[in-house]
């Protein structure tokens, strides 16, 4: 979006927002000077000028001449004026809105959008996050997983490849080199506080059209949570039962740990 289209969608007019950034460059001036550097019409500017006057994007000075108000003051008021329409809106929505349980499944799609909602639920969460994820998509939320984690938040995480171990509670699934081709793509996976899911299966190929799950609803999440914690239970059987080995200390940490959440 250009400058023009992100004034016009905060309620400016085509010639307020031609003649304001005219103004900008080219201040001090007159009606007539803004008419022919702006475009805007001689029999149209003075109109203008009135209304962005009365807005407060412009000021008549004593001589006759035009100035416009400073682009940070200009942000400024409307950061205001938008934070105070939501916080407005805000009491609205919970003064008229019944209780509520969002039960309902929603689809996201898009990775980056997927991706920044992901980042929204690990900056908000405030006891645990159950995670799977892909190498590049979890590249792409480790500084945010790691900062949960530095502010307390649980994470147990199952890497779908080969990734440095950042978390007590990470286990590297065994199977991950052959389930992109089984499952006809990457999933994505994440459970907040027993209270929110972002899940779902980037199909290869088809990642911007993928719909990804985003729901509240308990039993969905209880579900996608049992599903993550019996990844973990792969990984301990994959060790000692296919190859042959006995957990490390650490490792048993994590079995008993695991065990114990449910």
């Amino acid at each position: 979006m250009n400058d023009l289209e992100q004034l016009k969608a905060l309620g400016f007019s085509q010639y307020e927002i031609n003649c304001y950034l005219t103004l900008v460059t080219h201040h001090p001036a007159n009606g007539s000077q803004l008419s022919k550097l702006s475009g805007i019409a001689r029999s149209r500017i003075y109109d203008v000028l009135r209304n962005m006057t009365r807005k407060g994007l412009a000021m008549e000075t004593e001589s006759g001449l035009y100035v416009p108000l400073p682009p940070e003051e200009l942000l400024k008021r409307l950061q205001a004026q938008f934070n105070g329409n939501i916080e407005l809106l805000k009491k609205q929505l919970e003064a008229v809105s019944a209780e509520t349980s969002y039960e309902y499944i929603w689809t996201i799609r898009g990775y980056a959008a997927v991706i920044q909602k992901a980042k929204e639920m690990i900056a908000s969460a405030s006891n645990e996050l159950y995670v799977r994820l892909f190498p590049q998509a979890g590249s792409m939320l480790q500084r945010d997983l790691k900062t949960a984690a530095r502010r307390g938040v649980g994470v147990r995480y199952i890497a779908m490849g080969e990734v440095p171990l950042a978390f007590d509670i990470q286990v590297i699934h065994p199977e991950s080199h052959r389930l992109v081709e089984a499952i006809g793509g990457r999933s994505f996976d994440i459970i907040a506080d027993r209270a929110e899911a972002l899940v779902g299966i980037f199909e290869s190929g088809k990642e911007e059209q993928t719909p990804i799950n985003w729901t509240r609803n308990r039993w969905f999440i209880q579900a996608n949570r049992d599903s993550l914690r019996h990844d973990f239970y792969h990984f301990f059987l994959n060790k000692v039962l296919d190859q042959g080995q006995m957990l490390s200390q650490h490792e048993q940490y994590i079995y008993d740990f695991i065990k114990a959440d449910d």
